[in-house]
């Protein structure tokens, strides 16, 4: 999970038109893969057709797109399609880089040193475009509290550090910037609470991958928690006060944006 860091009128519009994801003002993305766009994350894999630059024509191409700050100040639009061989980070072991191409680990951490600043980075193998994603895990948005119930100092270090994190409901979830929501979890569903700005900001989630190498029972996943019924009703409370619908939009997006100006507990 990645906090908003991009606002939408910051978006190349000019490069998103080159690959037919914007025209006449309007974009072309539905809204988890913009939401992702916006928080630094990377989209889904998309189809891109009929793509003209430097005086090529692509017919199609599968790839995921991210954004990345230049030196003017404006944004670059970074597209990311399928490599035929993985370019291994140095600072990874040849197990290392195997076991995580195999699909046998989820990730590793390592401790770099980035031009003389020591960081904490979380590396992680994408199989769709067969490149690592490194996170520097200061950028990562931990939870505060996840379907109704606060998490502990060692659970937020754990979803930090990338590992599994277990709820009394039954409910587990992970980072991972493989994917475009950058969490998975056992359940299609979460609703997360994270204290910025002296409130509450709520962010539902919807359509979630499941956890790295474990299927899941699609009827057990949308089998949603009390606690994730009582947060959605407190969400449910929040949005109505506001004036908002959030149930109006299609299933299977990302909903953002609800902050309670002071904390329940």
């Amino acid at each position: 999970m990645f906090q908003k860091i991009f606002e939408e009128e910051e978006l190349p519009l000019a490069d998103l038109q080159k690959i037919g994801l914007a025209g006449n003002g309007h974009l072309n993305l539905n809204e988890k893969d913009l939401t992702a766009l916006l928080s630094g994350n990377r989209t889904g894999m998309l189809r891109l057709e009929n793509i003209e630059t430097d005086g090529l024509r692509i017919p199609a191409l599968d790839a995921k797109l991210s954004l990345r700050p230049n030196t003017a100040g404006n944004l670059d639009l970074l597209v990311h399609p399928i490599y035929r061989e993985a370019d291994i980070p140095d600072y990874l072991t040849d197990t290392e880089a195997e076991e995580l191409e195999q699909g046998e680990i989820a990730n590793v951490g390592k401790t770099i040193n980035d031009h003389g600043v020591q960081k904490e980075v979380l590396i992680e193998f994408d199989p769709d475009t067969r490149e690592f994603i490194i996170t520097d895990t200061e950028k990562i948005l931990v939870p505060d509290m996840v379907n109704d119930e606060l998490l502990t100092l060692d659970q937020k270090e754990r979803y930090r550090k990338g590992k599994e994190v277990q709820l009394q409901d039954g409910t587990a979830f992970r980072f991972s910037a493989t994917s475009e929501d950058a969490v998975r979890a056992n359940k299609i569903g979460l609703i997360v609470s994270v204290v910025l700005d002296g409130g509450i900001s709520y962010i539902l989630f919807k359509g979630l991958n499941a956890l790295f190498n474990k299927k899941r029972d699609e009827k057990d996943a949308a089998d949603l928690s009390t606690g994730y019924l009582k947060a959605k009703m407190d969400l449910d409370e929040l949005q109505t006060h506001k004036g908002h619908d959030i149930n109006s939009r299609p299933p299977g997006q990302y909903h953002r944006g609800y902050t309670y100006p002071s904390p329940r507990r």
